[in-house]
Parts: structure tokens; sequence; C-alpha cells
């Protein structure tokens, strides 16, 4: 499985949490330690957002550590938001179109898990997404998909109940034409203004994720793992949670699409 990282708060510099830190984003990709995999080595991606509503981003096949011009641009930039990821495969090809983050106006999305047998209904996902957001459908990944049914079912509006029902399709389809495990995720969303984390899985292997507010950076980082081996102050989100995060402010509601996809 993928490893993530986001961050909202003060600007800083996307190296803090990108490559600095002595588990970065950058050292996990390849000594990752709360996944199956070790390595996430097909391709990263950084969305950041600075003086205009859409966000900059950056995406590449290569592995996270081997890239010069990763290093170079994180050590350069500063944001007070942005997301970063390193992607392990989970069937999909190893392309720029199939990195994460992913973004659609000003909205930005990543995602670590998988939707079950997804090669199986690929086709029956794409129909679910509308022909105006179609055009925007890049990549062939279980997760742009995902993505692109949430803006549809009202992203900008409630974002909590958008993906909850986006996911909740996703899960019938699992269910119908797919395989075990249904869905599995953890993701990072974002308009620009806040910061949005979901923990999810209809069985009992939710991928991991952390958050932790640092006065120092006056800041929260939101992470698949915690940043330092040695650090406090991290808190696990709890399994079918969705987080909005506003300041050092947490809100965690409920997070149930299940509910959903068997009254559909």
């Amino acid at each position: 499985m993928c490893r993530w990282a986001a961050y909202a708060g003060a600007p800083i510099f996307l190296e803090d949490i990108v490559s600095r830190p002595g588990h970065s984003l950058i050292h996990q990709s390849h000594c990752a330690t709360q996944c199956h995999s070790a390595i996430n080595a097909d391709g990263f991606g950084v969305a950041w957002y600075d003086e205009r509503p859409e966000p900059g981003l950056y995406r590449d096949v290569m592995p996270a550590w081997s890239d010069p011009n990763l290093r170079s641009l994180t050590a350069q930039v500063k944001s007070g938001l942005f997301l970063a990821h390193v992607r392990a495969s989970t069937g999909t090809a190893t392309s720029r179109n199939n990195c994460h983050p992913f973004v659609q106006g000003r909205w930005s999305f990543m995602h670590n898990g998988q939707v079950g047998g997804y090669d199986a209904f690929r086709r029956d996902a794409d129909m679910l997404i509308p022909e105006a957001l179609y055009t925007h459908r890049k990549g062939a990944t279980d997760s742009e998909a995902l993505f692109l049914v949430a803006l549809a079912e009202g992203l900008d509006d409630d974002p909590r109940a958008a993906l909850e029902r986006a996911s909740a399709r996703f899960i019938a389809l699992a269910r119908a034409k797919g395989a075990l495990p249904h869905l599995r995720m953890t993701a990072a969303l974002s308009d620009g203004r806040r910061l949005y984390a979901v923990r999810y899985a209809t069985d009992e292997a939710a991928p991991s994720l952390y958050y932790r507010w640092s006065d120092t950076r006056q800041g929260m980082a939101v992470v698949s793992e915690p940043l330092e081996s040695d650090e406090g102050g991290w808190t696990e989100v709890p399994a079918a949670s969705f987080c909005s995060f506003e300041g050092d402010a947490v809100r965690v509601e409920e997070f149930r699409p299940c509910r959903l996809a068997l009254a559909a």
C-alpha cells in the first residue's frame, strides 16, 4: 500500500514533511513500517496551495528517493497546505497519470488502499463519473475514479457525506462484481481552505492514519506513519472516521458508507 503525508498551518518548506524528518515520506518510500509493502516506488506526487485557489502539482514515476528535482522543489517551496504521496501500485500501470495526488479545480485528493477486484468492474466505475467530469479522468486507478465520483456527489457542499456516498457506490460494485476486501482506505483531500482525512475499511484492516499538532511549526501534520520514531504527541485516527482539521482543532465524525451500500 501507499504512504502519504499532508500538512495545514503556518507556511513551511515542503521538505520539513517530505524529506527532512527521520521517518519522512521519502524515507517511508523505501522503508515503510506500518503497511504490507516496505517499498513504495511506483511514483510520487505533491500538490500544494499558495496564492491561487488551484493547487500546484508535481508528479513523476521515479522512486521518490531517487529524484533530485523533488528534493530541490521541496527545499525551495513553502506552503501552508499541501499533500504528498508515494505510490505502491495495487494493479494499475506505473504512469504519471496514475500518481497521486489528483487535482480538479481547487480540490486535491490522495488515497492509500484498494477497492477489491477493481479490474473486474473498471468500466462500471467509470460509468459512475458524469460526462461533465469524465474529461478529467486521465489515469486508470480506482482512486482517481473515487475522487471524481465524490466531486459529483457534492464534495463542494459536504465533503464527508459526498465521500461517504461515493465510497458506498464503489463498495456496492465490489460486492457485486469484485472481491474482498471491498474497500480499504485512508485518504486526504482539500479545497485549499481546509484539510480533511478519512480512515475506513470494510474489514478489520483499515490502513494506519495519525495526526499531530506542532506548537513550534504552528501546523497540523496528518500522516500514514509518524515522521519521527521517538516523537510523542501523535494521535491515531480510529477506523470508520472522517476528520476535519482547522488550526489545532480536529473534528472527528463517523464514516459509515457500508450502511448506504446495503440500502442501495
